[in-house]
């Protein structure tokens, strides 16, 4: 029996040492830490297809994470949910009414079969009923879309119980330095994450590709929501997230270029960029002494792009030897990329 150790025991990782235990194959998982320590644990908490990469052509991605988040509603519904969010539509500002409006419809089409309501153009009346606490001014409605919320951490932990179930070894503290330590098993993945370059610049031969290292910062404010929002950052292109999570208002994210794959707290510039910009669309300000707590989280994006918010969220792999070199991905489609880093594995074994 092929022996096989994959190295990270993030969301990827973890799909990807599931899938090579469901074809067969023995598999230790390793981990610096402990499963979903980082960035699988500091998402924005949503199942989604990203309603915003349709603006820079990411098609085939969006289709294949909207059908993905039919998976982790099936396979573990107790820790995901269907999630309604509002796209507010303000009179001369933003995104025109009949963009958003091509997006939603677009994204239905996407979607067609994964069993998710279709969007819908909600009147100024409903938008204010479901989100009373929304500014008026120039409102003209919003449209209603549909994704999935995820408690991340909790998730992740259930995919390592698959790989526990299937006889996995799952060893944690136990970090990998070199790919020396592993020379005795049939073949390696390097599923790091933000630390992929690690490993893969212990070989001769430069990467194939290169990745950002982009933090990605929330907060919370300890009152309920009653209704999901996706809203334009003022005066950019980027959108960010207000979202009901366990009895708290979260709200992100930024997006801070770094040179390092280390997490660093969220800064108390971000945590104003992300309250003025709740403040632009809500009649009671929310001020620094509101914010109860905040998380961050590295997410190596593949590097293509002069503005991070451009990057793809797809991933790429890049085999060497005996080793599968994993970057880039999304949580969403984790188990579309474990599978398919197990079809790109199974090459060099065979």
């Amino acid at each position: 029996m092929k022996k096989i150790a994959v190295v990270g025991a993030g969301i990827i990782g973890s799909c990807t040492a599931w899938s090579l235990l469901k074809r067969g194959y023995q598999v230790d998982l390793y981990d610096k830490d402990a499963p979903m320590a980082h960035t699988s644990q500091s998402s924005s908490k949503l199942l989604h297809g990203g309603l915003r990469y349709l603006e820079t052509g990411q098609f085939k991605l969006v289709h294949k994470a909207l059908q993905a988040r039919q998976f982790w509603l099936q396979q573990a519904p107790h820790l995901c949910r269907q999630l309604e969010l509002l796209f507010p539509i303000y009179k001369h500002e933003g995104r025109p009414k009949w963009q958003i409006g091509l997006g939603t419809k677009l994204y239905d089409v996407l979607a067609n079969g994964s069993g998710f309501p279709k969007s819908k153009w909600l009147s100024a009346d409903e938008t204010l009923r479901r989100s009373p606490h929304l500014n008026t001014h120039n409102l003209l409605g919003a449209y209603s879309f549909y994704d999935g919320q995820m408690d991340d951490y909790q998730l992740g932990q259930w995919v390592v119980q698959q790989i526990l179930d299937l006889h996995g070894q799952v060893f944690t503290g136990r970090p990998v330095n070199t790919l020396a330590e592993l020379q005795d098993y049939d073949a390696i993945v390097n599923a790091t994450g933000p630390w992929v370059m690690h490993l893969r610049s212990q070989q001769d031969t430069p990467p194939a590709i290169a990745i950002d290292w982009v933090r990605g910062s929330h907060l919370f404010v300890d009152q309920p929501l009653q209704q999901a929002l996706m809203l334009p950052i003022p005066n950019e292109k980027r959108i960010f997230f207000v979202l009901p999570y366990q009895g708290k208002t979260m709200i992100g994210t930024t997006e801070i270029r770094q040179d390092h794959p280390e997490s660093e707290p969220a800064s108390e510039a971000e945590i104003d960029y992300l309250l003025q910009s709740y403040n632009q669309y809500h009649q009671q300000p929310l001020s620094r002494a509101d914010v109860c707590d905040t998380f961050a989280g590295v997410r190596p994006l593949l590097k293509d792009a002069i503005n991070p918010s451009n990057s793809t969220r797809e991933w790429a792999f890049e085999t060497v030897g005996k080793v599968l070199h994993v970057y880039g991905g999304k949580w969403t489609t984790a188990q579309i990329q474990g599978e398919a880093a197990c079809e790109e594995l199974l090459k060099c074994l065979n």
